[in-house]
């Protein structure tokens, strides 16, 4: 048969669309080609797969016009992923496999010129596809690749290490033959559960400090944002690096969604399965690097810190771009890419944990060093943020440096497990009331599970006027005092909880807040 037909998966954001590879050998003038908007890495497969042929001891077809086709035409094709199909397309249609055992199986892998298999991008997000789509077929990978799609629950994958492991299982054979003998290098991946502790730097290393550890504490258990500011050396990214072990630990959903972002970004690792991502772009990253962008899409920063932290330290010194591209985000938690011809849409939900200096030279308000900056200097840096964004983060602590007896004689704090263990019950408590993290509360849901005393409405009532807080701010402020009252294992939301909750809102010195 001149025409053969390989299911394969290509990659839209985290969607994997099906695409079909159509091979199809003709008499006529010695040609490769090679149709279907295709990138220019998949047009490069014509030389990998030739080679790759030849140099496993098959034939390759060169007296034929080769035509490949990746059908849909209209959906965009890129990496290496397709090299395997294509090598099997011709395989089939030059009669060296036996074509209609390919049916029932999916390909997906790149190929060196020796024929070794290569992993390739989002295997996990092929897998998680035919998952969704409860599509029972049988995915065939390389192997690094194989590891990734077997962890989604009873997906059928299977790892080859060799073009010529694929192709023995495939060749044809006698009926009443018996069937052929595994290849070395093919074999059935199962996912076995991780059982190793994830291990997170320890809170205890980060000495004094009780002020944002607290902060740290009921943004953990709330999933709110944070801001820490204050002057170098005082411990705000030591503080930052070590929120993501207070988090409560991921579910298989959460740890399943979080591999498949890391996967399309190249990122993801087995020994990292379960472990919430901490991603920390440097401030010179473009609003492209942290939203996402590119043709087709990639995710950006901030989908790859989905259900994790995005710590952004120095963060006036961003483009103001970037961090004004943070908003929505911050409140919807995904993020859509819209080009001219494609629209892809990634995850987004994220902790964002925020530090910077309060002034440019880094040392306003500090007892140890005289700041040497001018108010005008002092509004500028902090105007560099804008109101609206400030606004959505919904704790702001100062850090203060620890005098050097302080920090030499005092004792250590408490562990990350202890805290996180306090942070998982509040966290409990408020999903069993509401379904939801205290910081996803929307509108109506507001009135209804805060349960303010009369009390604690008359006071923030007052505040909230006097302080000029915007309703943004005020919802927000709620929020975190029913975190705090989750904490402290109470029903209702008392005028303690709001007192400290109002604590965490003050305004930065020189820049406006609306």
């Amino acid at each position: 048969m001149s025409l053969s037909l390989v299911q394969s998966r290509a990659l839209l954001g985290l969607e994997a669309a099906a695409v079909t590879v159509e091979v199809h050998l003709a008499n006529g003038l010695p040609s490769f080609t090679l149709v279907g908007l295709a990138d220019v890495e998949v047009k490069e497969a014509r030389e990998r797969v030739r080679c790759a042929i030849q140099n496993s001891g098959l034939e390759f077809p060169n007296n034929k016009r080769i035509t490949v086709n990746l059908a849909p035409a209209d959906l965009p094709k890129d990496s290496g992923r397709f090299d395997l199909p294509i090598a099997l397309g011709i395989l089939a249609a030059s009669g060296q496999i036996d074509g209609s055992k390919l049916v029932g199986h999916e390909f997906a892998g790149e190929l060196s010129l020796s024929g070794e298999l290569r992993p390739v991008r989002g295997a996990l997000a092929m897998s998680l596809a035919l998952h969704a789509g409860r599509v029972v077929t049988q995915l065939v990978l390389p192997p690094e690749s194989a590891e990734e799609a077997a962890l989604v629950p009873d997906a059928q994958v299977y790892s080859a290490r060799h073009l010529l492991d694929v192709v023995q299982h495939f060749l044809p054979q006698a009926a009443d033959a018996p069937p052929p003998e595994p290849a070395q290098g093919w074999s059935r991946v199962i996912s076995k559960p991780m059982t190793q502790a994830i291990n997170y730097p320890d809170l205890a290393d980060v000495k004094g400090q009780l002020g944002a550890k607290r902060a740290l504490e009921i943004a953990a258990a709330g999933g709110h944002s944070l801001l820490l500011m204050g002057p170098p050396g005082s411990g705000k990214s030591m503080l930052a690096q070590r929120f993501a072990g207070l988090l409560p630990a991921m579910s298989t959903e959460e740890a399943l969604q979080s591999a498949a972002v890391a996967s399309l970004g190249g990122r993801f690792s087995l020994s990292k399965w379960a472990q919430r991502p901490t991603c920390s772009p440097h401030h010179t990253a473009s609003a492209v690097a942290l939203v996402g962008g590119g043709s087709p899409p990639r995710p950006g920063e901030i989908s790859l810190a989905h259900h994790g932290v995005l710590f952004l330290d120095e963060l006036p010194e961003f483009p103001r771009a970037a961090l004004e591209a943070l908003r929505e985000p911050l409140e919807s938690g995904t993020i859509t890419i819209s080009r001219a011809a494609r629209r892809a849409e990634f995850p987004a939900r994220f902790q964002l944990i925020a530090a910077m200096n309060p002034c440019p030279c880094g040392y306003l308000g500090s007892a140890q060093k005289a700041c040497r900056c001018t108010p005008d200097q002092i509004a500028r840096y902090q105007g560099k943020l804008s109101g609206p964004l400030i606004d959505r983060i919904d704790l702001h602590i100062e850090v203060p440096a620890l005098p050097p007896a302080d920090l030499l004689l005092a004792r250590v704090g408490e562990s990350t497990t202890d805290i996180r263990a306090r942070c998982t019950q509040a966290r409990e408590r408020a999903m069993e009331r509401q379904g939801k993290p205290n910081h996803a509360l929307q509108g109506q849901e507001i009135d209804t599970f805060v349960l303010l005393d009369e009390a604690a409405v008359k006071f923030l009532n007052v505040a909230a006027a006097r302080l000029g807080w915007s309703a943004r701010s005020t919802h927000r402020a709620l929020k975190v005092a029913r975190t705090i009252a989750d904490l402290a294992s109470a029903t209702r939301t008392q005028v303690g909880h709001v007192a400290e909750a109002m604590q965490y809102r003050r305004a930065l010195r020189g820049a406006g807040q609306n």
